[in-house]
């Protein structure tokens, strides 16, 4: 078994989508076969590409380029689930490349325990949105998609706290704000798969959340730093904007982050 963060890279430098993510399962389904003999496996070290291979399509433009579709529409519907996937794709490689990234920081095997798993769940997250998009007749790469997705990434290359901050604990929390509008929207439109698919991303994207709450309490523990702090200065440095209400209150508990973690993020500071 080749070192898991060869293993990331080999992920990153991969550009077709279901092939990225069947070899993502493939790593993820080595690395917990390992795992569950109670072996520790190597993680190694690894040069990370800067941006991960991606495919010809889709077009990628900057976000207020990218067409405005209702979403109580066919077309709108089919261009929500484009994004989501696009979305998708992206965490799979943020996942990875926290694996790979970070190796310099000493870190428990759990910690690559949870990002393993979260990187499997996203990769087969996005295969969901690609089956939802074939069956109306469409697929990923059919419409433009936003360009600014890694720009988190590029922004926490050299920062784990932030990235830590800034990935999982706003970018993710975000999707558990949004994703329960979207069931209801293809609830209404009586889109089976597409609600089953989102249920099941809903319901794991809470646990994604969580990992990232918890290494990043782990790491203010070990420098001594107050987490709540720390996350405000690394949010106000790294996040471009305000975050912006109503979020789901409850999920985000359930991943540990409380109220007073995000509300303050939602003014300027005076």
């Amino acid at each position: 078994m080749r070192p898991l963060a060869e293993m990331a890279v080999a992920v990153l430098n991969t550009a077709d989508g279901r092939e990225k993510t069947a070899l993502s399962r493939g790593f993820a389904a080595e690395w917990f076969a390992a795992r569950s003999q109670d072996t520790a496996p190597d993680i190694g070290r690894a040069s990370p590409p800067d941006h991960p291979a991606r495919p010809d399509t889709p077009q990628l433009v900057a976000p207020r380029d990218v067409p405005k579709r209702r979403p109580g529409t066919p077309e709108g519907r089919i261009a929500l689930l484009h994004a989501v996937a696009h979305i998708e794709l992206n965490a799979v490689d943020l996942h990875w490349d926290v694996i790979a990234r970070y190796t310099d920081t000493p870190m428990p095997i759990g910690f690559y325990d949870d990002w393993v798993k979260a990187a499997d769940e996203e990769s087969k997250h996005f295969n969901l949105m690609c089956d939802c998009l074939e069956e109306l007749g469409s697929h990923y790469g059919a419409l433009p998609a936003h360009a600014g997705m890694w720009r988190a990434a590029d922004d926490t290359a050299n920062d784990l706290f932030g990235r830590l901050a800034v990935v999982p604990m706003v970018l993710e929390a975000r999707g558990l704000d949004v994703t329960p509008g979207m069931i209801k929207l293809f609830e209404q439109a009586k889109a089976d798969s597409a609600v089953n698919a989102l249920n099941t991303i809903y319901a794991e994207e809470v646990a994604h959340v969580a990992y990232g709450s918890k290494w990043f309490h782990f790491l203010c523990g070990r420098h001594e730093k107050d987490p709540k702090v720390a996350f405000h200065a690394l949010v106000r440095q790294y996040f471009h904007g305000l975050l912006k209400p109503p979020f789901n209150e409850e999920k985000r508990a359930e991943a540990g982050i409380p109220p007073d973690f995000y509300w303050p993020l939602t003014e300027e500071l005076t």
